[in-house]
C-alpha cells in the first residue's frame, strides 16, 4: 500500500499500477515454473476421507457410487452446517448475524478512507503512505498484540464488546478530522486510535470464531465465518461513494459509526447467554 502511494506521488498512478501488476506477475510466474511438491493428498485429507467412509457406510442401501457421493456431500458440505445449527440451536442465527455485522462499520468506512485523505483533506500521497500505511501498520500490530493479551486476561466476549465499541467510536473521530484543516499530527492520532481498535477487535473476533468451530469441520466452518464477516461490509461499502456525494464525509463517517451499534447489542446478547454458549461450545482436542 505505501509503495503504491510513493510511486504515484513521484511518478504517476499509471506507473504505480504497472509496478503492482509486475509484482503480481512474479507470483504468477513462480507458480508456473515451480515443480509440483510430492504430497500424499489422501493423507493430507485423511480426516475428511475417514468421515466420508463413515457416512457412506451408513447408506449401504444405496448403490456404492451414490453412497460414496452422499457420504462426501454430508461430510464436506452439509455436515459442517448441520453441526453448527444443531449445536448452537436457538443461538445459531444470532451468532451468524453478529459475525456478519461485527466488522461492517470498519469495512464500510475503509472504502472511502483514501479519497477522504487525498481529495477532501488534501494530504499528499507521501503523507498518507507514511501515516496510514507504515505508521498505521505498526499500530495495527500493536493493537493485535494488546488484543491477544486482553483476551487471555479478561476473556474473549468482554474484549469482543470493547472492540465493537471502539470500532464504532473511532469512526466518529474521522468526523472531527473532517472539520479542521489537514494536520499530519491529528491524522496520526486518529489513525492510531482506528488501527489500535481494529487490531483489538480483529483478534477478539478471530478468537471467538475459533472457539466455536468443531474439530471435525474446522476448515469449512471457519471458511463460512470468515467469508460472512467481510461480505456485508464489502457490499455496503460499494454504496459509500453515493452517500459521500449526496451528504458529505462527516455524515458518511457518522453513519459508518452508527452501523457498528447492532454489533454492540449483539455482543451484549451473547454475554447474557454466555453460560449457554460455553455449554454448547465444541470440545477441543488435546
Amino acid at each position: 500500500g505505501a509503495g503504491a502511494l510513493y510511486i504515484a506521488e513521484y511518478y504517476s498512478w499509471t506507473v504505480s499500477y504497472q509496478v503492482m501488476a509486475a509484482l503480481v506477475g512474479v507470483g504468477a510466474l513462480t507458480v508456473l515454473v515451480a515443480r509440483e511438491p510430492a504430497v500424499n493428498h489422501f493423507a493430507a485429507a485423511s480426516d475428511i476421507a475417514q468421515k466420508v467412509r463413515e457416512e457412506a457406510s451408513k447408506r449401504t442401501h444405496l448403490p456404492p457410487a451414490l453412497a460414496k457421493f452422499a457420504g462426501w456431500f454430508y461430510a464436506a458440505i452439509a455436515g459442517p452446517f448441520l453441526d453448527f445449527f444443531r449445536r448452537y440451536r436457538e443461538l445459531a442465527i444470532a451468532i451468524l448475524v453478529l459475525v456478519a455485522v461485527y466488522r461492517i462499520s470498519d469495512i464500510a468506512m475503509g472504502v472511502m478512507a483514501n479519497p477522504f485523505y487525498l481529495d477532501f483533506m488534501g494530504f499528499s500521497k507521501t503523507q498518507v503512505a507514511d501515516v496510514t500505511k507504515i505508521f498505521g501498520f505498526f499500530m495495527t500490530i500493536a493493537g493485535s498484540l494488546l488484543g491477544g493479551v486482553l483476551v487471555v486476561r479478561y476473556g474473549v466476549r468482554k474484549i469482543l464488546l470493547a472492540g465493537a465499541i471502539m470500532t464504532a467510536a473511532t469512526n466518529l473521530l474521522f468526523v472531527v478530522l473532517a472539520q479542521y484543516p489537514p494536520n499530519v499530527a491529528t491524522l496520526a492520532v486518529v489513525v492510531s486510535a482506528d488501527n489500535l481498535s481494529g487490531g483489538i477487535a480483529n483478534v477478539a473476533l478471530i478468537a471467538w470464531l475459533s472457539s466455536m468451530t468443531s474439530a471435525s469441520f474446522t476448515a469449512t466452518q471457519y471458511a463460512l465465518f470468515s467469508s460472512l464477516m467481510t461480505l456485508p461490509g464489502k457490499f455496503l461499502g460499494g454504496f459509500s461513494g453515493i452517500v459521500v456525494a449526496d451528504f458529505g464525509y462527516a455524515e458518511f463517517f457518522t453513519l459508518a459509526g452508527l452501523m457498528g451499534v447492532p454489533a454492540i447489542f449483539l455482543v451484549l446478547f451473547m454475554m447474557k447467554h454466555g453460560a449457554r454458549l460455553d455449554a454448547l461450545a465444541p470440545e477441543k482436542a488435546g
